[in-house]
């Protein structure tokens, strides 16, 4: 059984940050990808950041140079710190890992239970 467990959301100002943190955890192989997503109201759920096991990043335009993601592959653990929030980057952000439980398995995408941004103007 894979978990992954969310912490760091909640309530801020235009202009400022906050660090989000995300750990893998449970019988785990190997992850390839892990990643964060968010969908706020109305909206489809949108890739925010992503960044592989070899540490190449990818992020959304709309947050290139505000935010930044980063992992503990020790800790099966990634972060995304995001700076310079908007009151558009309010929306329930979620964790997700590609992952192989066993050498018999294949990649397979899990996701976390989702945290609520909020950015106030």
């Amino acid at each position: 059984q894979v978990q992954l467990v969310e912490s760091g959301g909640g309530l801020v100002q235009a202009g400022g940050s906050l660090r989000l943190s995300c750990a893998a955890s449970g019988s785990i192989l190997s992850i390839n990808v892990m990643g964060w997503y968010r969908q706020a109201p109305g909206k489809q759920r949108e890739l925010v950041a992503s960044i592989t096991s070899d540490n190449n990043t990818n992020y959304a335009d709309s947050v290139k140079g505000r935010f930044t993601i980063s992992r503990d592959s020790a800790k099966n653990t990634v972060y995304l710190q995001m700076n310079g929030l908007e009151p558009e980057d309010t929306a329930v952000y979620y964790c997700n890992a590609v992952l192989r439980v066993s050498i018999w398995s294949l990649n397979k995408a899990y996701w976390g239970q989702g945290t609520q941004v909020t950015v106030s103007s």
